[in-house]
Formats: C-alpha cells, structure tokens, sequence
C-alpha cells in the first residue's frame, strides 16, 4: 500500500513543512561545519594531541545525531513514501543509529574534559545532556526489546513467560494496524508526546552548548548564533508536521 494513494490530504499538508524542515537541517549541518572547519582549528579527531580538536568530535555528532536525524525519525511518517510498517523499521533504525552518534559525542565530550583537564558534569549543559541521552536510550531500547520479543513470539521461541507476553502485547499494539482502535489511541499518544519531549530537550541541550561557547563578536559568534535560530526552527517545523492533522 503506498502512502500516497490512501492519504493525498495528508501528504499535501505534511509535505511543505518537512521540506522546510530538511532546509533547516541541511543548513544547521552546513553552519556547525563552518564553525568546526574555520574557527575551531579544522577536522574533528578522537585521537589527536589538540584538545580542540577532540572537542569538535562532540558538536559534529551531537547535532547530527541527537539533533538532525531524530528530527528526521520523527518525520519519517510523513517523508518515507511506503506503507506504515516500513515508515515504522526506518523511524527506528534511525533512532539506533542517533544513539550510537549521540555515544560517540558524549565520549568525545568526557576526553576533551582530560585533554584540556577541566572538570566534568558541572554545567546545566552537562546535565541536559546526560538526562536527554539517558531517556533516548531508554526509549530506544524498549523500542528493541518489543521488536526483538516480538520475533520471537512470532518464529514460535519460547522467551520469558508472562515479560513476554507484556512486550509482544505493546509491540501489537504499536506496530500493527490490525490493533484495538481504542487502545492505539490511549498509547499512540503517549509514544508520539514522549518522543518530542525527548527531541525538544536535545534542541535545549544544544543551546544551552552553544550559549557556553564564549565567542568574541564577529564571524564565529554570528554562525554559533545563526546555528542556534535554526535549531530553533528546525525544532519548530518538525513539532508542526507531528501536529498536523492527517486529512488538512
């Protein structure tokens, strides 16, 4: 079934703001570039003797990862022209792959703090960050827990009594069209709300970084500041396209 032939008014209303959006990101990558490659000493590298350049590994991957392709997950149902089970495999693998980016920078974060002997965990940043990652991997390892259980209860292996059952049950109940309409509308919901939660909190992280990078005024403050609005705006575009009605 292609999304297109059962949802025209959907997609004409989804489509225009995710265009926008993929504008925003694609700008957003372009100016963290600039930033890393002219004003913080070029190409970020975990093994290097520079702690600058160690730390624009964490910038690099954060927005990339924690910023730009979970934006782009969230929207998957609106980008990704096929049936809703394929939107489901590619929004998750997208989360997997924002996971392991958003490990990457925090490690790259932690051995810049080594490199350059500066104190860890002790700014709002630090603690945004580290609370935004803990609940994304959270929810991305329920999300693999149902899918895994899932296989299992349908290649008939037996698992672990009733923690199985509970699992394949939410797996039903999220991933097949065929499910109670009544208890997709309770939980489908929530799982939309908690995911943009969790998105909106890496834009804040990410500002709350940017805040800390104490550039003098000129060239390199106006990129980190122009970075930030479109983070804003990317932020903003892809609330609105979860918000829009299916038939607008």
């Amino acid at each position: 079934m292609v999304l297109t032939s059962v949802q025209p008014g959907y997609l004409a209303a989804a489509a225009h703001i995710t265009h926008v959006a993929h504008v925003f990101a694609l700008t957003i990558f372009i100016l963290i570039l600039v930033w890393v490659l002219h004003f913080r000493g070029g190409a970020a590298r975990l093994h290097s003797d520079d702690a600058n350049l160690i730390f624009n590994v964490h910038p690099l991957v954060m927005s990339l990862g924690f910023i730009l392709i979970i934006g782009e997950a969230i929207m998957a149902y609106k980008i990704v022209p096929a049936d809703k089970m394929l939107q489901k495999f590619v929004h998750l693998l997208l989360h997997l792959i924002a996971l392991g980016l958003g490990i990457l920078g925090i490690y790259a974060a932690f051995k810049y703090h080594n490199a350059a002997t500066l104190p860890d965990m002790v700014s709002l940043h630090s603690w945004l960050g580290m609370l935004t990652i803990c609940l994304f991997g959270l929810q991305v390892t329920i999300k693999l827990k149902i899918l895994i259980c899932a296989v299992k209860f349908m290649n008939g292996i037996d698992g672990e009594g009733g923690d199985v059952a509970q699992w394949v049950f939410g797996f039903v109940n999220f991933w097949f069209p065929g499910a109670s309409p009544a208890m997709r509308g309770l939980l489908v919901p929530v799982h939309k709300s908690a995911g943009l939660v969790v998105f909106l909190m890496t834009v804040c992280t990410a500002e709350t970084g940017l805040v800390q990078m104490d550039a003098a005024p000129g060239a390199e403050s106006r990129v980190i500041n122009f970075t930030g609005l479109f983070m804003l705006l990317f932020a903003f575009a892809v609330s609105v396209s979860v918000a829009l009605p299916k038939v607008f």
